[in-house]
């Protein structure tokens, strides 16, 4: 990473901390515990949208919207690896690959139907954000930001089945896309501010381990909250599809996912953890400076490169994983189900056990991290080498298990090392970024993983190139929590007490009684 001179930092961490002193020299209310499981209850209704709606619904729905795909020269009986298959199995994966939407002189299947959309939203997204970025850290009435964005992209679910041609979707996508990306941003800020609120806005060096565990148990329990809600959703989702009537029966999955989203609102309206301050006055509502503040913050940038690779890898094993299964081993139908739940249960345990492990081991989120992107390195390099075999069926539940638990660990520990490298007074242009990053990450990984679907080769040997380079970003780009921290100006070199919840009140004891 780029190196700024000593002097230059040890005036912008004074600067930092002057800043937080000036503006968060009151109080703030340490979270309760009825706001972090409402908290949870946010993460529970709308993590789906991300790793189950937009992925794995709409394409589904979009391919009932296509005349029948030609049957494949192996026949509907066999699959690519020429074992014995179900036919309507083989016409769930022609259905997805064939290239029947046509756009001008070029032609899309539904799931590079989907890409494209997703990619709309995130474009459509990007000047709504700028703008968001500066409400969020100094305008007022921030609660209606995630409050319009959830509605909006909870009644865009709803009308998924009015009319059954392709065409149509791109403007549903986009919208949700852009609505759930403000959401997520929104999301992460709120528990930027929870854990400030905990430990204060500056602290000394020995009091950062309590911000490192309440930040990290907040993060992992909320990914397992999100990871049962998903589970919960693409069981739904392949109940639905057994249904005859492919089409309808999905658009009720969209309508029920979007019932679920809006009903998140309850964190929102529940809670309101405003931050508007001394110092906010005379701040314009768009402020270029504040949005591209995150580029005077390297830790910050290593930390998004991160949260780049790590979800474009994830997605893109997720989606090769997942057509492989299907159009190549064929998969049966209710294995598919057991694969979904795999990936999704099996966080649930590991997760929530990630933390006692981080805290005897006393490792920093950045670590943690580190040994996610091993995981999913591990399996896209094993998917890598073997694509060329037939995969028995344990073998993939194994991999589900494994490349499951290693997403949960990216997206907790990433968004944690994130918040550690947010200045006080910017968890929200901070958040944004986060947010964005990893949308875009994930829309570029499931175009890699369906672009091409014949070749799971290439998909997953560019899926373990991505987990190299993420690690090297952390480990040679020497990115830590600690030293983020620093710079953001959270932790301080007096041993003097935080300002704000006076000297060394907090221990373990005193996170874990939120349990």
């Amino acid at each position: 990473m780029a190196e700024i001179s000593p002097q230059i930092q040890e005036k912008r961490k004074e600067e930092n901390v002057a800043a937080t002193l000036e503006a968060y020299g009151g109080i703030e209310e340490k979270p309760t515990r009825s706001e972090i499981l409402v908290w949870y209850l946010y993460e529970l209704c709308s993590y789906f949208v991300h790793t189950v709606l937009i992925p794995i619904v709409f394409p589904l729905i979009i391919s009932q919207t296509v005349p029948n795909p030609p049957e494949p020269g192996q026949g509907w009986f066999k699959s690519y690896k020429g074992l014995k298959c179900k036919q309507s199995e083989m016409q769930l994966y022609e259905g997805l690959v064939h290239r029947a939407i046509k756009l001008g002189h070029t032609n899309f299947s539904p799931l590079q139907w989907t890409s494209l959309s997703w990619l709309t939203g995130l474009i459509l997204s990007a000047p709504i954000l700028g703008l968001v970025s500066t409400l969020l850290d100094h305008g007022h009435h921030q609660h209606l930001i995630p409050a319009s964005a959830t509605a909006i992209g909870a009644l865009f679910c709803l009308p998924a089945g009015f009319l059954r041609k392709p065409y149509i979707f791109p403007p549903y996508i986009a919208a949700i896309v852009a609505a759930n990306t403000v959401a997520a941003a929104t999301h992460a800020r709120h528990l930027g501010l929870m854990i400030r609120a905990f430990t204060g806005p500056a602290i000394p060096k020995r009091r950062f381990p309590n911000r490192r565990s309440f930040g990290s148990w907040l993060s992992l329990y909320s990914t397992a909250a999100g990871c049962l809600g998903a589970a919960i959703m693409a069981s739904f989702t392949d109940r639905m599809y057994s249904h005859s009537d492919h089409f309808t029966a999905l658009w009720v999955v969209s309508i029920f996912s979007g019932l679920i989203w809006g009903f998140g609102m309850i964190h929102i309206f529940s809670t309101n953890r405003a931050t508007f301050t001394s110092i906010d006055s005379g701040r314009k509502s768009f402020d270029v400076t504040h949005v591209v503040s995150i580029f005077g913050y390297p830790d910050a940038l290593g930390s998004l490169a991160g949260v780049f690779l790590s979800s474009f890898m994830t997605m893109c094993v997720f989606g090769a994983g997942l057509l492989y299964a299907i159009g190549y081993v064929c998969v049966k139908s209710e294995n598919v189900l057991f694969l979904f739940l795999v990936y999704f249960m099996v966080p649930l345990v590991f997760l929530p056990a990630a933390h006692p492990l981080q805290q005897v081991l006393r490792l920093d989120a950045e670590k943690m991290q580190l040994f996610g992107f091993m995981l999913s390195t591990f399996v896209s390099g094993f998917g890598f080498y073997y694509h060329g075999s037939v995969w028995h069926k344990s073998y993939l539940l194994l991999f589900a298990a494994v490349q499951g638990t290693a997403t949960g660990l990216l997206h907790a520990f990433g968004r944690v090392l994130w918040l550690d490298c947010s200045p006080a007074g910017k968890e929200g242009v901070f958040s944004v970024w986060f947010s964005w990053a990893r949308a875009l990450g994930s829309c570029a990984g499931f175009a890699v993983a369906t672009g091409v679907p014949g070749n799971v080769g290439r998909a997953f040997g560019v899926s373990f190139c991505a987990g190299i380079v993420g690690m090297v970003v952390l480990i040679f780009g020497n990115i830590s929590s600690l030293r983020g921290a620093r710079a953001a100006g959270h932790v301080i070199k007096s041993e003097k007490a935080s300002p704000v919840h006076g000297d060394d009140h907090l221990s373990k004891g005193s996170v874990m009684s939120y349990a």
